[in-house]
């Protein structure tokens, strides 16, 4: 068993309220949960109107799927309009 963790690093230039980040970080979480089957977080900054972290936990029983869901999955997160890529880190756990 192979856990591979994704830390993204996220800016939401749109936001104007922990309202309306929570509303966008939700439907991402969702959708992450959705299609791709993994475990995602908000992991920091919890009280900043526009910037959040959240990790995402890929579990898999070889390195090339979990590799290959890793990358779909920083791939939508990149191509979602309502938010920006600050940084990521990929790191085997």
């Amino acid at each position: 068993m192979l856990v591979k963790l994704l830390t993204v690093d996220l800016l939401i230039p749109g936001s104007s309220s922990l309202k309306e980040k929570r509303f966008v970080l939700k439907s991402l979480k969702e959708r992450l949960r959705g299609r791709f089957n993994v475990s995602v977080a908000e992991v920091d900054f919890q009280d900043k109107w526009q910037r959040t972290m959240i990790a995402v936990a890929i579990v898999g029983s070889d390195r090339e799927s979990v590799d290959g869901t890793c990358s779909q999955v920083r791939r939508f997160i990149e191509g979602d309009h309502r938010v920006e890529v600050s940084d990521a880190l990929e790191e085997f756990r």
